[in-house]
């Protein structure tokens, strides 16, 4: 079993690590071969959206995921609670020697096209009257924890943005892993995505109390010659 990271940040702001951020250490510890015999001759750049305390990219740093070189790690959240979150978990930790940015961005916005190979979201998937507003400072403590949590309507209002932008974010051979709940109809998105031309599979799920989570990976059909 790999070694999972320390974190100790300030939970008032920062989503605190729970079943589904260990399910997603689970993904990556089952794929870490597949990632590694994929990306092997390649300089490869990896991003997370909405990384919170930071656990997961620390552990893709800590555990040389996808390779032990020419990897640069991106956390991109709105929250800059889960920034600095982020910086100290990757320096708690001893992964000073991996390459990471952290950028405050609302979702895709600060990726360049076509430039992510490995793009990963644990998203807001709780299911919401509407999506939170972005709090205008920091002041507004509950706000930013509302933001990793509430993902609007069936949960799937800002995970359907990032699914609607893979074609842009990914490169040729980029892959995303996205986890979501039972409520989020995985599979319904599942099939729709494969009708737009994308190949979707469930990598990993699991019970969590009265919720089921799943994390499924896409990846674009290759090209018939």
């Amino acid at each position: 079993m790999l070694p999972t990271p320390h974190i100790k940040c300030d939970y008032d702001v920062v989503y605190e690590p729970s079943e589904d951020s260990f399910l997603l250490l689970d993904c990556f510890e089952q794929d870490q071969n597949f990632l590694k015999n994929k990306f092997q001759d390649q300089f490869v750049v990896v991003c997370e959206l909405g990384p919170g305390s930071g656990i997961l990219t620390t552990f893709l740093m800590q555990n040389k995921i996808p390779k032990r070189e020419n990897t640069l790690y991106l956390a991109l959240d709105i929250s800059p609670w889960a920034l600095e979150a982020t910086l100290s978990a990757q320096e708690r930790n001893n992964c000073q020697e991996s390459i990471l940015e952290v950028i405050q961005s609302d979702l895709t916005g600060s990726l360049r096209k076509g430039t992510t190979d490995l793009l990963i979201f644990n998203p807001p998937y709780v299911p919401a009257e509407k999506v939170p507003e972005r709090p205008s400072g920091k002041d507004e403590r509950n706000q930013w924890l509302d933001l990793a949590l509430l993902g609007g309507e069936d949960g799937m209002v800002v995970t359907q943005k990032v699914l609607d932008q893979l074609d842009n974010i990914l490169s040729p051979q980029g892959i995303a892993y996205i986890l979501f709940c039972a409520r989020n109809k995985p599979e319904q998105v599942a099939e729709s995505m494969r009708e737009n031309g994308w190949k979707v599979e469930l990598i990993i799920y699991r019970k969590a109390g009265w919720e089921i989570l799943s994390v499924y990976r896409f990846s674009r059909l290759p090209i018939l010659k």
